[in-house]
């Protein structure tokens, strides 16, 4: 189960992760006042979706020319403006497909002085059985792309789940992405509230993209500009208050349907095929050759 950056980010804020103040909004109106509660005097307007890409994206109704879902604002009036451009109109990004996802809600944001950008993970490492640190000085880029073409630049840093996280775990991460100081504590001190989070709320994946450091009022600050997370949904029934998080209208129609009868179920493109195991599968060959 996905959610949404906004609810993410309100979520790890609960375990001490150091995010910008922000507001969600579900109408042009609301994204106005939302601008007016912030410091400002610059805003970011996000366009809420379950994807990647967003300030890349394209709207289908909005011409060639127009920005994507991730947008700087300025004055009021450009929040309303971009707002207005976003809301119910349909983001294409390189994870929607050609479909694309109908934008129903924003997440209005304060600006940050960006200095660097950086990538942090905390992902379930199958063949090890443990949390798996990923970190990656090339913050703000597609993490596939990186992986490909500059692999020496990831960083995977496991954890034993017989001692949990220790020091060392956080004076390594800082290590990856270069940090020292009092950057590296502050490392050190996302890297804990990430990883109490992920065994909290049984998590299958915490992405930070990008984790970055920001000029503030008391000298450089790390703060989680974008997060995504995903979450074991054979847990849920141990999150109520995760599982009300879950927005149907990310998720297509049968798969919805599927697991209200408790069916794993995935939808596909191309055409169906049949897909068994054991001794029906030997039934199936012996019926495929002979006919």
């Amino acid at each position: 189960m996905n959610i949404h950056e906004y609810q993410a980010k309100e979520l790890l804020a609960k375990f001490g992760v150091a995010i910008p103040k922000g507001i969600a909004a579900m109408s042009v109106e609301e994204a106005v006042e939302a601008a007016k509660q912030l410091p400002g005097p610059l805003y970011v307007v996000k366009s809420q979706i379950h994807a990647g890409g967003r300030g890349k994206g394209k709207f289908k109704e909005l011409g060639p020319d127009a920005k994507g879902g991730v947008r700087l604002a300025k004055t009021l009036e450009e929040v309303e403006s971009h707002a207005r451009e976003m809301l119910g109109n349909t983001l294409v990004t390189i994870q929607t497909g050609e479909a694309g996802k109908q934008v129903n809600r924003l997440y209005i944001t304060d600006g940050a002085d960006i200095k660097k950008e950086y990538y942090l993970a905390l992902l379930v490492d199958r063949a090890t059985s443990r949390i798996a640190v990923v970190a990656s000085t090339e913050g703000g880029m597609d993490i596939e792309t990186v992986a490909h073409d500059t692999p020496e630049k990831i960083h995977t840093i496991t954890v034993d789940p017989a001692t949990g996280l220790m020091p060392h775990h956080g004076r390594s991460v800082a290590a990856a992405l270069g940090l020292s100081g009092d950057l590296a504590k502050q490392a050190a001190k996302v890297l804990s509230g990430l990883y109490d989070a992920f065994l909290a709320t049984d998590a299958e994946q915490i992405e930070i993209n990008p984790l970055a450091v920001c000029e503030g009022a008391n000298g450089d600050e790390l703060l989680v500009l974008d997060a995504k997370l995903g979450f074991d949904g054979n847990a849920m029934f141990r999150h109520k208050d995760i599982a009300e998080l879950r927005d149907l209208t990310e998720e297509d129609p049968a798969e919805v349907e599927a697991s209200e009868y408790d069916l794993a179920y995935i939808k596909l493109d191309g055409n169906i095929g049949c897909m068994v195991n054991g001794s029906q599968a030997s039934r199936w060959r012996r019926w495929t050759s002979s006919s």
